[in-house]
């Protein structure tokens, strides 16, 4: 560790010595002494000790001020300013001198090297390991996850004026024990850690999220201080502040440090090495009969998955491999065992389609029949073009298609993909595999489609159609038991309906067979197995957290992701990534696994909620539960520190056998002696207490009233009381300086404290579904607050303008209630970072003029979102019908995806200015006049499209060829003079949900769809005469 903190201060000295030579006056020769002495033979002379590394951090934080002081001084300033300034280089050069002659009497004073003898051996001290070195892997997740915030963080401290210099020592001493640690941690990503070092690696994840709060409410607390500052009075109190806060915060640096040396001596070993082997080669005869068998063995197990479980998967895959482009391409079908990937590569080979395309097709081992060639022989040194040569000479001038699943050998893979990648003929592979990692020779030029568990609905279907037998009406009842056991898995629905349709349709008999069912364990055991050995350790950190939920709930993805980044449990790589985008793929990735199961999807195919499939749930959460990376105490569902045995993430499931219910819901007597041995250490808060009535919210405000005063809680992160009614937030809220997240969504709640205005690390506010009609004025100095999500119906609104630079993080406004009285110009237009906008702008009456200047401003702001990604805009009059929307053109905002007009346009023009990133279109009351139709198709990227009530008042309305072409849901709904819709040869192509909803004048649905295989055809409210 010394080694790298004496290169990086000689490397700061030498940087100083030669470009910076202004503030070296008068000390040039002290700073070449010290850079000689400890540039020459340190190793030999001085013993890599605590000493050495003090005398370090003393010089660094000499040359950092040095530093500062020449930024200073090539500011321009005023006569008096120079002259108080003068004077305090006066002063300063004096104290320079001092601390340079001091170093110069530590350098020599130096204990020497400890000689070990050759004869013994010797394990270094853990603090003498430049951890840096340490071999790494692939994958530096959970190094950024545990290190890069502590660095990110001191670094920013370091960088600031006026910090006492032994405060900037210690954090540079916690800075650096973090630094040290990456190559590591790395380390710990590529084997598979035992109960021990699972327990490990938490405790060193709840140190660095300890640094992260610690040092940013004190760089929060600084900020604060700045900003107050006044007159001479409030100075010399400010001053004071200062010198306490400094005190108490180099404590907490000695207190971090003290646990990072312990944890670091307790540091797990690690066996490096991987167990698994893979086949090198095997002969030509030995590969046909495996494949046989393996083709056999996939028949019989996937003979009942048809059609009617991959409609969507197929449409969308022969799409791409009909796709107008000559180059080779590659579709690598991924998910888990049993998810239907043969079964979709068969039917996509079979499809009419794709046989009348392709000249040549082959299924695997066919291909090696044709050719006729001898394969892979053991020890074969024969390069993999040369091997390929047969494959490329009998493929020459075929336009091909070639399917290789799991069971072909991987130098046979790569020789097809030799023989192929060259070609310009229009060749395609499909490749199916539970790798969710493409080969590096695949990473351009393919398409990574994963197939994910089904749905309930989407398994109630496989299930009814694979029945051998009609259900009767008393057994329909089961459908819920049988979806949720089957957890998605085509191959284990289907295996049920085999089973039961041989058994008689009784009560008892289907009790008894999904009694034996558990899920298929055997099935499910691959996946099991590939979570233990293969899921990343920060991947493995997210899924846990699927524990704290009740087993039954649907979890929305909105919640899980914004509860991840409140954990610090995912950490953006790049500076412009948002750390919420890094967990909803998280997110991704485990589903694309097989190990989270999407329960709802929303109408863009995005996850609305999901879950753990049951056997998940049973098995594998159980075994965490058994470790004590996640302890659960035998009478809480709360997860335990592994560390002090205390409860770090508290839950309430309403379960009167848990160790807090009688804390929570007051069976018991609460003290703080009674409350702190359990609650001291709590992270995060969860209650699921959605009972009707006034007790939730009741308990659950007196329990944290009583946490807080008996100074339990203060570590929280997470408050999340979604559902709970009406809690009722003590005053002390404001205590909880380290909340990040707070979750009120459906509580109703009527008020906030204002104390809210102390939450410096707040990140997330969810009031949607709230009974709050106007913030508290405080809300402006939540200077960390991304996401603020308030209540649409009930009119949220801001009153105070705020002051400058208020909320600049801000990323998220939805559900805020505008109208004349709304800071928007020179107020909320300043928050220009806004990701996600969501406004409504009602009229007053006798308020015209006013609101449209508001509607003016906001038009205005809008156009300022550089950033914007989804946009929803409402403008009504005080009878709830549609009002004036001013809006300007759209089309220079490249992110903008998602956009909801409600309000009569004054700009119609704006329809055909839409950015070609827009996906998601809704128009409602915009009164067009002319067909929207012959603008809109030409967005290239529009998938979803609602022409609502009045959007467009015409009479006839055209789908031109080759219009729309990614379109997959259309919505026409209250189109009242709506009377003709034509729709011409090849528009609409990717066409499958219609919904036409009270177009009381539409005679007939268009010619050019009626001999189209619709998906989805919804009528509603529809003249008896409408002709399909």
């Amino acid at each position: 560790m010394a080694q790298s903190i004496i290169g990086r201060v000689l490397e700061k000295l030498f940087v100083l010595l030669l470009r910076e030579p202004a503030p070296l006056v008068g000390v040039e020769e002290q700073f070449q002494w010290i850079h000689r002495e400890l540039s020459t033979g340190t190793e030999s002379r001085f013993g890599f000790t605590e000493e050495l590394i003090d005398v370090a951090y003393d010089v660094e934080d000499v040359i950092d001020l040095l530093i500062l002081k020449a930024a200073a001084q090539g500011r321009r300033r005023g006569i008096l300013e120079g002259f108080i300034l003068f004077i305090c280089d006066f002063i300063d050069q004096s104290q320079l001198h001092k601390k340079l002659e001091l170093i110069k009497v530590k350098i020599p004073a130096l204990p020497p090297p400890v000689v070990i003898p050759c004869a013994r051996s010797h394990s270094a001290d853990i603090e003498e390991i430049d951890w840096a070195c340490s071999s790494s892997v692939q994958d530096q997740s959970l190094a950024n996850t545990v290190v890069s915030p502590v660095i990110e963080k001191a670094t920013a401290l370091l960088a600031q004026e006026y910090i006492h210099p032994e405060v900037k020592k210690k954090v540079r001493r916690v800075q650096d024990k973090f630094s040290l640690m990456n190559g590591f941690l790395k380390d710990i990503e590529a084997v598979e850690l035992d109960d021990r070092g699972m327990v490990w690696m938490e405790e060193l994840c709840d140190i660095s999220r300890s640094a992260v709060d610690v040092i940013g409410l004190f760089i929060n607390r600084r900020e604060q201080l700045k900003r107050n500052w006044g007159g001479p009075l409030m100075r010399v109190i400010l001053a004071l502040d200062n010198f306490l806060s400094q005190h108490e915060f180099s404590i907490q640096m000695d207190q971090l440090h003290t646990k990072l040396l312990d944890i670091s001596a307790r540091r797990p070993k690690i066996v490096h090495g991987d167990s698994r082997s893979r086949e090198v080669g095997i002969s030509f005869s030995e590969l046909l009969q495996k494949l046989r068998e393996r083709r056999i063995q996939l028949e019989q197990g996937v003979e009942n998955l048809d059609f009617v479980s991959f409609d969507d998967d197929v449409h969308a895959l022969v799409t791409r491999l009909l796709a107008d482009d000559n180059h080779f391409f590659v579709v690598s079908v991924v998910g888990m065992e049993g998810t239907g990937k043969t079964t979709l590569a068969k039917l996509i080979y079979h499809n009419d389609a794709v046989v009348n395309h392709f000249h040549y097709r082959a299924f695997g081992f066919e291909l090696l029949k044709d050719v006729r060639k001898p394969f892979g022989e053991p020890g074969s040194s024969m390069s993999p073009e040369k091997r390929a040569q047969p494959f490329k000479a009998f493929l020459a001038d075929k336009r091909c298609l070639i399917v290789l699943d799991d069971a072909h050998d991987e130098s046979f893979k790569n020789e097809m993909i030799t023989a192929l990648r060259d070609t310009s003929n229009g060749c395609r592979m499909i490749l199916t595999s539970w790798v969710t990692e493409l080969p590096s020779n695949l990473q351009i030029g393919s398409l990574y489609y994963g197939l994910r568990l089904r749905r309930d609905d989407e398994s109630w279907t496989l299930f009814t159609h694979a029945m051998k037998i009609s259900i009767p009406q008393e057994l329909l009842k089961f459908r819920r038991e049988i979806v949720r056991r089957c957890g998605g898995l085509p191959r284990v629905i289907v295996k049920l309906a085999n089973a039961l349709s041989q058994k008689e349709a009784t009560i008892e008999e289907w009790s008894s067979v999904l009694q034996q069912l558990d899920g298929d364990q055997d099935l499910w055991s691959n996946a099991l197995s590939r979570i233990n050995k293969d899921l990343p350790l920060y991947m493995k950190r997210c899924l846990f957290y699927f524990g704290l939920f009740p087993k039954d709930l649907d979890i929305p993805a909105r919640r899980l992701i914004m509860l991840w980044v409140a954990e610090g449990l995912v950490q953006p790589e790049g500076g412009n990534e948002a750390p919420e985008d890094v967990a909803e793929r998280y997110l991704i990735k485990l589903i694309a696994q097989g190990m989270v199961q999407v329960t709802q999807k929303k109408l863009d195919g995005t996850v609305k909620t999901c879950r753990l499939p049951y056997v998940l749930q049973q098995e594998w959460l159980a075994k965490t539960q058994e470790a004590t990376f996640l302890q659960y105490h035998a009478k809480t569902r709360s997860e335990l520190s592994p560390s002090t045995g205390l409860i770090r993430r508290l839950v309430d499931h309403l379960d009167n056998e848990d160790v807090s219910f009688g804390h929570i819901h007051g069976d018991e007597n609460t003290t703080s002696t009674s409350l702190k041995p359990h609650y001291q250490d709590v992270l995060s808060f969860l209650s699921f207490d959605a009972r009707e009535g006034s007790k939730p919210g009741e308990d659950v405000g007196n329990f944290l009233h009583e946490c807080i005063s008996s100074s339990c809680f203060l570590l929280l992160r997470v408050l999340d009381l979604e559902h709970v009614f009406r809690p009722k937030l003590p005053k002390q809220l404001g205590k909880l300086t380290r909340l990040r997240y707070i979750g009120l969504r459906w509580t109703f709640l009527q008020m906030l404290p204002s104390s809210i205005s102390k939450l410096q690390n707040l990140q997330t506010l969810d009031l949607k579904h709230t009974y709050i009609d106007t913030l508290p004025s405080s809300i402006w100095k939540v200077q960390q607050l991304r996401h603020l999500y308030l209540s649409e119906s009930y009119r949220s609104k801001f009153m105070l303008r705020p002051r400058v630079g208020s909320l600049t993080s801000l990323q998220t406004l939805w559900g805020l209630f505008v109208d004349e009285e709304t800071p928007v110009k020179n107020g909320l237009d300043r928050l220009v970072n806004i990701r996600k906008l969501s406004l409504t702008c009602r009229l007053t009456p006798s308020q015209d003029e006013a609101m449209l200047q508001q509607l003016e401003a906001v038009s205005n702001w809008v156009l300022k979102l550089n950033h914007l990604q989804s946009l929803r805009l409402k403008s009504d009059d005080a009878d709830n019908q549609p009002w004036d929307l001013d809006l300007k053109p759209l089309s220079g905002h490249a992110n903008l995806s998602r956009v909801y007009l409600l309000g009569r346009l004054k700009n119609p023009s704006i329809v055909s200015e839409f950015p070609e990133s827009l996906t998601d279109l809704t128009l409602s009351g915009s009164r067009l006049t002319e067909d929207p139709m012959q603008t809109l198709d030409k967005l290239p990227n529009l998938k979803i499209l609602r022409l609502l009530s009045k959007s467009y008042v015409g009479k006839e309305m055209l789908c031109s060829l080759g219009g729309f072409p990614k379109l997959r849901i259309l919505k026409l709904w209250k189109l009242e003079l709506l009377e003709e819709w034509n729709v011409e040869e090849g528009a609409l192509q990717a066409l499958h949900d219609l919904e036409i909803r009270s177009c009381l004048k539409l005679k007939m649905l268009p010619q050019g769809l009626r001999q189209r295989t619709l998906w989805n055809l919804k009528l509603t409210d529809m003249p008896n005469d409408f002709t399909t």
